[in-house]
């Protein structure tokens, strides 16, 4: 075993001796014969742990892949934890995305809670992410878990932990069932008689309860009802997302939704995309196709658990063009509070929230309006902390994060891409009647805020050394500092890991009110931002750049967004050295 690290060598001779299944037992031998100790290692070098998503992984064989091992330890931990935590019956909630494997890691997760004496919901189909979030809340669980990767490649898998507040989970509990986990060392320690407890099947009459909820947030059903002719065309690429929001359009009153039905089927190996993510504009290209030949004015797409949205919408030159998370995160918060200030529901103790990282355009729409917006860590479950905190004290409207997730409501306490799409539809009959369209919603924003632009770059670093790589940036990073942006001085550095400001001025710090995490952002005197961070459900490194110009009406807009792109890249190359 002179080939492994001493950590992956442990592993491996424990994986051994384990009571494995004969197909599983037969893969670790063909491995071992064919000497590939780098792929060992990566399998074998530490256990996945909960990240800003969870536990998440490629699939395969090992303490750091998906598989029913890693699973079926993780959920016998976290049933232990639970047991510590509630007195009494113990109830969880479980569903699952369109991934390979999920429908078969969602009923081992639901066998083992049973096994420990827990009842159990299980979702008979694939379901989205925000509906197990409500149905925590809504049948009064004390843990919730959906199987899902997310956006992530069709390799991957993964097991997003809820709290009993429908919330991911964070802090001390997150910390608290890794280590329930790690004393589970072997497979003979999982609980597997399941007739201990009680799994219950669950569907319709809960997206019932969820999809009447989601209608009941709506501000404008009068502009629905005026412009139900509005063309939308969806995407689900391949996920859950065609399980419930065409039936929610079309009880709103949308009465012009295409679908496109090459990507509608649940499928697991994504065969019409590259990566299943609304973010990436390839992934987007058949929606846009199918828009641009029907003549809508909309698209609409979800990932496969459908947490995350993406739109496109029709610009003067009639052609689609996307927008960013950003710019859709935006879009919605000047929307909900605008119409909450027509109708008359605008309270001054009402809040949002959003990410460090996520434009300051969210911030500064929300102060217009005389509330506060709240800054969190990277993470959803850290909008939703805020959420718990804040219960029954001040109402959240709603909250975003830049990587095309979005809530509105506190019924859920997850990204929601199914209601986030349907206000989005709502909000498109909206600047329909007020702006002409949302390209002239779009505009109309900046003129009143500001221009906000933003970009994002990932750098991929797989593996162990990869692993290693990214911590040696943010060390240096930590150590050297950019001195300027985009031609503009660096004037603050934050260190979110010690929760500590400098002013590099004076070199005199400040406290930073958050929690700690692995974040770095540059803030230079005019205002612009840039921010480095490791990515909690990925192989990445991520930099996200950000800066306001002036813009007033009958300004040229291209001219003014190239001018911010130009900005943007040579913050990039002052940044990373090009």
């Amino acid at each position: 075993m002179n080939q492994l690290s001493a950590e992956a060598a442990l592993k491996w001779e424990q994986w051994k001796k384990m009571d494995l299944a004969n197909e599983d037992q037969c893969t670790l031998d063909q491995w071992a014969k064919s000497e590939d100790w780098k792929a060992i290692e990566d399998a074998f070098y530490t256990d996945l742990e909960f990240g800003t998503g969870g536990l998440r992984g490629i699939m395969g064989l090992g303490p750091n892949r998906m598989n029913r091992y890693t699973v079926g330890m993780a959920t016998q931990g976290l049933a232990n934890y639970l047991s510590s935590q509630f007195q009494g019956s113990i109830k969880v909630a479980i569903a699952h995305d369109s991934r390979n494997n999920s429908a078969f890691f969602a009923r081992l997760t639901a066998e083992i809670f049973a096994a420990n004496g827990f009842h159990v919901y299980l979702f008979e189909h694939l379901r989205p992410t925000p509906e197990l979030s409500f149905a925590v809340r809504h049948l009064g669980c004390q843990s919730g878990v959906v199987i899902t990767a997310s956006h992530n490649p069709k390799e991957y898998n993964g097991y997003k932990a809820y709290w009993n507040d429908g919330a991911q989970i964070v802090a001390p509990h997150d910390k608290n069932i890794i280590a329930e986990v790690r004393q589970i060392t072997d497979w003979s320690q999982v609980k597997t008689d399941f007739s201990a407890g009680t799994i219950e099947p669950i569907g319709t009459d809960l997206d019932r309860v969820y999809l009447d909820y989601l209608k009941s947030q709506s501000l404008r059903p009068d502009l629905v009802s005026k412009h139900n002719g509005l063309g939308i065309v969806f995407t689900s690429i391949h996920g859950t997302g065609i399980t419930l929001l065409p039936q929610l359009l079309l009880e709103m009153g949308f009465e012009n939704v295409s679908v496109v039905q090459e990507q509608a089927a649940a499928d697991g190996n994504f065969p019409t995309v590259v990566y299943p993510n609304p973010e990436e504009a390839e992934a987007m290209s058949m929606a846009m196709k199918q828009a641009e030949s029907v003549g809508a004015e909309l698209v609409l797409a979800t990932d496969p658990d459908s947490d995350r949205v993406g739109i496109a919408i029709r610009n003067p030159q009639g052609h689609m063009q996307l927008l960013n998370g950003n710019q859709t995160a935006a879009l919605l918060t000047w929307y909900v509070l605008q119409s909450k200030k027509e109708n008359g529901t605008l309270k001054s103790t009402d809040y949002t929230v959003k990410t460090i990282v996520t434009s300051e355009l969210l911030k500064t729409i929300t102060e217009h309006y005389g509330l506060t917006c709240f800054d969190t860590l990277t993470g959803f479950k850290y909008i939703a902390e805020i959420m718990r905190e804040n219960e029954g004290k001040t109402q959240f409207l709603c909250g975003g994060e830049e990587s095309y997730g979005f809530l509105i409501g506190d019924q859920v306490r997850d990204k929601d891409a199914i209601g986030s799409a349907a206000m989005i539809a709502e909000m498109a009959t909206y600047a329909k009647e007020v702006h002409g369209s949302l390209y002239q919603m779009l505009l109309a924003m900046y003129e009143t805020f500001g221009l906000y632009r933003e970009s994002l770059i990932s750098l991929t670093k797989k593996g162990k050394d990869g692993v290693a790589e990214i911590q040696g940036m943010m060390e240096n990073f930590r150590q050297n500092p950019p001195k300027v942006l985009g031609g503009q001085p660096v004037s603050t550095l934050k260190d979110y890991k010690n929760s500590t400001g400098t002013r590099l001025e004076d070199g005199s710090s400040f406290s930073i009110p958050l929690g700690k995490s692995n974040v770095l952002q540059f803030l230079t005197s005019e205002g612009s931002i840039a921010s480095a961070r490791p990515s909690g459900t990925e192989p990445k490194i991520k930099f996200y750049l950000g800066l306001k110009l002036p813009f007033l009406k009958g300004d040229d807009f291209e001219a003014a967004w190239n001018e911010a792109g130009k900005v943007l890249q040579q913050m990039q190359a002052d940044l990373l050295g090009e």
